[in-house]
């Protein structure tokens, strides 16, 4: 019966042996993917800097235009559309537009389309930290306070409404309504 033993003790270290290598590669890959998580939360914070920026910028142009009148020639018309002056806002583009009649969600970029979206489907006033695990990031205090920040960025836009503080809530733009201005 030794030899029976002596089987099972080599089969113990091979398969320790296995163990000890899959675990290395498991360390492996885990600091390969914690490199990678690093680098996608380096870019995604740049990309959400990058648009705050711009959108503050486009809001300070925005509000110049307010103050200045605009001088059309005699001869020149201007086409009205519900993306009229967007354009004429800043050199680039306006993260977050102006609410305006006929104007959708398409004309949001895609993470604010989708706090747009979680808050019309809710069945009533939303907060931040309800609104971040529906589009898909981490409940975590900076997630949460980014996706405040876009809430009350589409509030001053017109697009939501805030009721009482950090409650969000859709907008209902009725006839006779204009834009919420900020």
């Amino acid at each position: 019966m030794g030899s029976l033993f002596e089987e099972l003790e080599a089969r113990e270290a091979t398969a320790r042996g296995r163990v000890d290598e899959l675990e290395e590669q498991l360390a492996e890959v885990t600091g390969r993917l914690e490199e990678a998580r690093e680098n996608l939360e380096r870019l995604r914070i740049a990309r959400e800097t990058v648009s705050e920026v711009i959108a503050e910028m486009s809001a300070g142009a925005s509000a110049l235009e307010d103050e200045v009148p605009e001088v059309v020639g005699e001869d020149e018309t201007r086409e009205s559309s519900a993306y009229a002056g967007a354009e004429r806002q800043m050199v680039g583009v306006l993260a977050v537009p102006h609410w305006r009649p006929g104007m959708d969600t398409s004309a949001l970029p895609k993470i604010y389309r989708d706090i747009v979206e979680v808050v019309r489907d809710a069945p009533g006033p939303v907060r931040a930290k309800q609104v971040v695990p529906r589009i898909g990031l981490p409940a975590e205090v900076g997630k949460i306070e980014g996706t405040r920040g876009k809430l009350k960025r589409l509030v001053a836009r017109g697009w939501l409404a805030e009721g009482d503080p950090g409650l969000f809530a859709p907008v209902r733009h009725g006839t006779g309504m204009g834009s919420n201005s900020s």
